[in-house]
């Protein structure tokens, strides 16, 4: 079974596993997903999802988050952890857009190639290849595969890929994952490394990809978790689907 059709088994698995799961692509502002998703790095989506919703709430507009005292934006934000570099960068962000284009708007990468557009958004600082796929999927509806720590994990475990990094594994995928199935593949992985392939302590016994993986002590948390009785928690909610 080569690449292509090991994803195509492990998407007919999960969407069996996972029914009713939304994944069509999202029409939000392009500028309001790149900051939720600055907001999103090394936390969870409901943390930053909370300082999203903060910093919507005590500042009138993005212009008024550009202009206020970097103190102001910190505690806005720091419900969500890391709040000292993500808001100098949301900040320095808005203020280099401004200067550029003249507004706090996006909406001119809505013409650009993708290419373009990862050129574009990676100049800023805190922007990075998993921050524009998602601007490109959950905005601009296209057709991308965004890689976080859960999807880098759970296709490494599944031998989708062999790498070290998430931006690794990005470089991997984007031309192998069939099109019009990478925002499905996407957000399926990140439901199943929450709830089932988790970084630590996974629930192998659980797996509908068991027979699929390749995760070297996948015998050993199967046989321990089915002893204890451990049970998956659900954490179904992406903050981009909210947005």
């Amino acid at each position: 079974m080569d690449r292509k059709e090991k994803i195509l088994k492990v998407l007919a698995l999960l969407k069996k596993e996972f029914k009713g799961l939304k994944t069509e692509p999202g029409k939000s502002d392009p500028l309001d997903v790149l900051i939720a998703t600055m907001l999103s790095q090394n936390t969870t989506d409901k943390t930053s999802y909370k300082a999203f919703v903060n910093l919507k709430e005590r500042f009138k507009d993005w212009y008024e988050v550009m202009e206020a005292p970097y103190t102001k934006v910190r505690d806005a934000i720091k419900v969500c952890g890391l709040a000292n570099p993500k808001a100098r960068n949301i900040q320095r962000m808005l203020k280099e857009l401004k200067k550029e284009h003249g507004k706090l708007s996006l909406n001119h990468i809505k013409k650009m190639g993708n290419d373009e557009i990862y050129e574009e958004l990676t100049k800023y600082n805190g922007v990075g290849v998993k921050t524009v796929s998602c601007v490109l999927v959950f905005s601009l509806a296209r057709d991308v595969f965004p890689v976080d720590t859960h999807v880098h994990r759970v296709s490494n475990r599944l031998s989708l890929a062999h790498s070290k990094t998430p931006e690794k594994t990005f470089e991997q995928l984007k031309d192998i994952v069939p099109e019009g199935n990478k925002l499905a593949l996407h957000t399926l992985l990140i439901r199943f490394g929450r709830k089932i392939c988790r970084a630590k302590n996974p629930l192998c016994n659980k797996c509908p990809l068991y027979d699929l993986c390749e995760f070297e002590e996948k015998e050993y948390y199967a046989g321990i978790n089915k002893e204890i009785g451990v049970e998956p928690k659900e954490n179904n909610f992406i903050i981009l689907e909210h947005v």
